[in-house]
């Protein structure tokens, strides 16, 4: 949901910039075409309203010499360490050139360098801490399941009951990131509480049903009802931590993180955690190999794992 701050900004373009609202339109019709996240639009074009609004013109009418001197004033000024402004203002025009036919300006923007802060993960003590904490069922399975499946929040949110095959221990994870699909396991454990959740809960249509009436008609793609939204779920994670008396600067995502590294110390395979995690690339992954604690391994020949019984006679 925009903020009353996103609709001035975005208005006002509309209304004083030349051409915006057409711009608006087209990006628009884009997103719904491509299937990509809504909530992506809303992010780019907000950032390109704002550098349209600066120069009172469209970006591709901006030179490229003053439009990396306003970039260069983001970076400077931005408070934050990972200078946010500045990285989605250049997302966000990069995204606009590919989609006006101008690849080349995109490519001339700023590279950006990754931050090499290392996320934040929750030990298993905490994570048995937080699932107690929600007083409300949903909110337990909730949480569970986005650590059990190592889901992101818009996975969780387009979860549908059918996406869920309690028969064959899997869920459906569709059109996620990079517009691609994915099937993760379903935990035993898991198992217990969804069944019990449904039960009790009966939600219609999504797993995890946002409010809705009585009275509410089918939406556009014939289902009923409404998605939980990435704000509630947000809402849900910062009061369990609260409840559970977590000291730890944390988000939803960190759930996901602390699957990814609590497999990798489990022992599964960095290729294998790459594709239920949904990466595109295993450098993305491997980040977790500087988090996960793994027992070292005496140094050894390969010869003495081959005969194990030899070696134990002596």
């Amino acid at each position: 949901m925009k903020t009353e701050n996103e609709f001035t900004v975005i208005g006002r373009a509309m209304a004083t910039v030349a051409g915006f609202d057409r711009v608006y339109r087209t990006l628009e019709q884009q997103v719904v075409l491509r299937g990509q996240a809504k909530s992506t639009f809303e992010n780019y074009i907000h950032r390109i309203a704002q550098v349209s609004l600066h120069f009172n013109r469209l970006p591709e009418e901006i030179s490229p010499e003053e439009l990396n001197e306003f970039l260069a004033s983001l970076a400077v000024s931005a408070i934050s360490p990972s200078r946010s402004a500045f990285k989605h203002s250049v997302y966000g025009l990069r995204y606009y050139y590919r989609y006006v036919g101008l690849p080349d300006r995109a490519i001339k923007l700023p590279s950006l360098k990754k931050d090499a802060k290392l996320p934040s993960i929750f030990n298993k003590s905490e994570l048995r801490l937080l699932f107690k904490a929600p007083t409300l069922l949903k909110h337990r399975v909730l949480l569970m399941l986005i650590y059990s499946a190592g889901l992101r929040s818009s996975e969780v949110i387009n979860l549908k009951i059918s996406d869920v095959d309690f028969e064959r221990r899997s869920i459906h994870i569709r059109r996620s990131k990079y517009n691609k699909d994915r099937m993760v396991p379903l935990s035993e454990y898991m198992i217990v509480g969804l069944k019990k959740y449904l039960t009790l809960e009966r939600p219609l249509t999504w797993l995890f049903n946002g409010k809705w009436k009585q009275s509410e008609h089918p939406d556009s793609s014939g289902t009923l009802g409404s998605p939980y939204s990435a704000k509630a779920i947000s809402w849900v994670m910062r009061e369990a931590v609260k409840a559970a008396g977590i000291d730890k600067d944390v988000t939803v995502h960190t759930l996901r993180h602390s699957y990814a590294t609590h497999l990798i110390e489990d022992g599964l395979n960095i290729v294998t955690v790459k594709d239920l995690l949904g990466h595109s690339k295993i450098e993305t992954t491997m980040i977790y190999l500087h988090i996960a604690q793994c027992p070292l391994v005496k140094a050894h020949s390969p010869l003495d794992t081959l005969y194990p019984e030899a070696c134990k006679a002596k």
